[in-house]
């Protein structure tokens, strides 16, 4: 049974500004470089005005793995994650967003919005499911991913906003 994740963040910024720099090349790099482990990498980037799409490689270190975790995988992890956003009118995204781990019968896919708030910025938000195909022990691991999912998705939005503020 999938682990359903709900995520959301508000920022001062409008929602225009804040897709702009998501889908900056320059800017996922350095993302990446901070946050996305070992072997990092930005893999495929295409985004104009209207759109995006990119795929990003994180990895997690063996030793930074919980126990139930480490009983599946042989040394560190590698996470391929796939975004897409689409302009629907200014100030509105809708997109896509799908995660596999390579060597666990592990996946994410979900989809994301970001939108102007009246007056007040911009809301980020993800709504996705988590399933890990191991029997007995795969819902206890579907809660460690959630739960290590939502941690990213608020530093990643953290590293955003610090990310325009220090650019604009």
């Amino acid at each position: 049974m999938a682990r359903s994740i709900d995520y959301r963040s508000t920022s001062p910024f409008p929602a225009d500004e804040v897709y702009a720099t998501m889908v900056d090349p320059e800017y996922l790099r350095a993302r990446l470089s901070a946050m996305g482990g070992p072997g990092a990498d930005l893999l495929e980037h295409t985004a104009d005005e209207q759109g995006a799409r990119y795929r990003l490689k994180h990895g997690v270190s063996a030793r930074n793995l919980p126990p139930i975790a480490t009983s599946m995988v042989r040394g560190d992890l590698v996470i391929e994650r796939t975004e897409s956003l689409t302009r629907d009118a200014s100030g509105q995204y809708s997109g896509k967003v799908a995660v596999a781990i390579r060597g666990m019968p592990a996946s994410a896919v979900g989809r994301m919005r970001l939108a102007d708030q009246d007056g007040s910025g911009s809301e980020f938000a993800v709504r996705a499911n988590v399933t890990v195909k191991v029997p007995l022990i795969g819902g206890k691991i579907e809660d460690v991913v959630a739960d290590q999912v939502r941690n990213l998705l608020a530093a990643e939005m953290a590293f955003t906003l610090q990310w325009i503020e220090q650019n604009r």
